[in-house]
């Protein structure tokens, strides 16, 4: 096996409004090592939350048999209503191959999976698509069929025992399909009508195995057979998509929606056109569509060029203004805002930042200079602090050092340990004061068209402004222990370094002032006033404390220079 071999994962989760029980089941996923959760996209409709993942494929079935297993435990199907097919928790899990590893790898780990589901968690598990193992089960849509109602005779029939796990309906948790199949797209396209008839139309005329062909009216007129006595069928516009039409009460509008299981047979804008197509002909509009889950940057470069290239335009620009030109042409931000760096995977992949911590002098400073608002004065300020210590650690460790010092050795080594211990932790805070920053902005993005929502959003920045406030408050009770360890090398280290402590109290100075404005910022937000004043009250001491340990260890470096 390929040890840079990497797999993504989809599951589906009957569960699309509890956000509480969403987010434990994603903690599980998140818990593995090397697994990167790229996306949750939760429906309140469908009452189905699509998850994706990748890594290693031993990690990433690690974190799907998790997943499982967690769902299994909190969605209760008894309870579950919702307009998309569902026939278990976690309704299907298909492992996808991406880069150093074939279809028949992955396959393998699909089968390994489901096995170990079947047994260790008493699951029904069906295997489907390039891991069924009869060839009527390849089809996800032929295996949950009948769906959870239907499930309780459908699993006692001879020819639907399980491939792992009981021949027995589990009531509460329902059954589960595991496979390995292509990357596959799931899109919705908008129609302006609210009837699901009209919207099947269209998802017939488009989809590849299109509709059952009729005498005269294709709705009233009989069947006609074949030879054989079988329902003839009429394909449709679009091979390797499967398409049916709903209502989205959130949304109060239909959709056709779609599957793409062959992106390279039909390419997302090809069928996206094929939809408005159809509609127009039947004096429907399309209004826009809908991604979900994430998609290859190569779909969207694709639509793009196309768009362009309808226009008699160059394709000749920048590959984020070509993603644009899809975005709008396809009508991604016609429900809900549509973000590439969220729902390309190259840009998820990407945009995830690297650790300011991990990057270089100049890189630091790059970042911190362009126009981008984080990171910031926090960040900063953080950062400062680490130099400070950072530069008490460097004398402690010196004066270990120090020829004819070899008896105090232990002591500065002690002050060296201590100091390396609150540059970690300031250094940490570097990172975690731009995420503080982000939790805002995120929350500033919230929609807030009902009550739900407006409360959701209301409760989201209270969190992001307390974190934005807290952090900063840590980086001040962080640094002022540093002034201890600075005040012992100025009194007791390698004289020729007390500068070197000076400079550090003074970098400590600049990091607890440049926090406490941070705090102070951001109090605007805060309506608590027993917070407000218990917070203020504990930085504004540990600010008198800085001032007046900053003003003593320079009075003594001075001294001694």
């Amino acid at each position: 096996m390929n040890p840079n071999a990497i797999i993504e994962c989809v599951p589906n989760f009957s569960e699309g409004r509890n956000l509480n029980i969403i987010r434990q089941i994603t903690d599980q996923i998140e818990s593995v090592e090397g697994v990167s959760l790229l996306d949750v996209d939760p429906g309140k409709a469908t009452n189905r939350t699509v998850v994706t993942f990748v890594g290693h494929p031993e990690q990433v079935i690690e974190a799907a048999f998790l997943a499982i297993s967690k769902a299994m435990d909190l969605i209760d199907m008894r309870q579950q209503k919702g307009e998309h097919p569902r026939m278990g928790a976690t309704d299907v899990c298909p492992l996808i191959p991406i880069s150093g590893i074939s279809m028949e790898e992955t396959v393998a780990y699909a089968h390994k999976l489901g096995e170990r589901v079947g047994k260790e968690l008493g699951l029904p598990i069906y295997m489907y698509e390039e891991a069924a193992t009869k060839y009527d089960r390849k089809n996800l849509a032929v295996i949950r069929a009948g769906e959870y109602e239907g499930f309780a005779e459908k699993i006692n029939l001879p020819n639907w025992k399980p491939d792992y796990g009981p021949a027995e309906f589990l009531a509460f948790s329902g059954a589960t399909v595991i496979g390995a199949r292509d990357f596959l797209i799931a899109y919705n396209v908008n129609l302006n009508t609210t009837s699901v008839r009209r919207a099947n139309s269209v998802a017939f005329d488009v989809r590849e195995k299109g509709r059952i062909k009729r005498e005269g009216n294709p709705i009233t007129g009989e069947i006609v057979h074949d030879e054989n006595g079988e329902p003839m069928r009429e394909p449709g516009m679009c091979k390797s998509v499967k398409a049916i039409g709903w209502y989205i009460e959130e949304y109060g509008l239909a959709q056709i929606s779609m599957n793409l299981t062959d992106i390279k047979e039909t390419p997302l804008h090809v069928a996206f056109e094929a939809c408005r197509t159809s509609a127009n002909n039947r004096g429907l509009r399309v209004t826009g569509s809908e991604l979900v889950g994430l998609m290859p940057l190569k779909v969207m470069l694709d639509a793009g060029k196309y768009f362009l290239q309808q226009q008699n335009r160059s394709t000749g620009i920048s590959e984020r203004e070509i993603v644009r030109i899809a975005i709008n042409s396809l009508g991604l931000n016609d429900l809900s805002p549509f973000d590439p760096d969220k729902k390309i995977i190259e840009y998820v992949m990407v945009s995830k930042p690297t650790p300011l911590a991990e990057m270089t002098l100049r890189a630091f400073a790059n970042e911190t200079a362009s126009e981008s608002p984080a990171p910031g004065g926090g960040s900063i300020s953080a950062y400062a602090g680490a130099m400070g210590v950072a530069l008490g650690t460097m004398v402690a460790n010196l004066s270990a050092h120090k020829r004819g010092w070899d008896d105090q050795w232990e002591y500065f080594s002690d002050w060296a340990a201590k100091g390396q211990d609150i540059k970690d932790q300031l250094v940490s805070l570097v990172d975690r004061d731009t995420e503080a920053f982000n939790l805002i902005m995120d929350a500033l993005k919230m929609p807030k068209n009902t009550d739900e929502e407006k409360s959701q959003r209301k409760e989201a920045m209270a969190h992001a402004t307390r974190v934005a406030i807290e952090t900063p408050l840590e980086v001040m009770t962080t640094a002022i222990e540093s002034y201890d360890l600075l005040l012992a090398m100025v009194e007791k280290g390698n004289p020729n370094s007390a500068s070197d402590a000076g400079v550090g109290a003074l970098c400590v100075k600049a990091c607890i002032e440049g926090a406490f404005m941070n705090i102070k910022i951001n109090m605007g937000g805060i309506k608590d006033e027993d917070y407000k004043n218990k917070i203020m009250n504990q930085a504004e001491s540990i600010q008198n404390r800085s001032m007046e340990l900053e003003r003593k260890i320079v009075q003594r470096v001075e001294s001694l220079i």
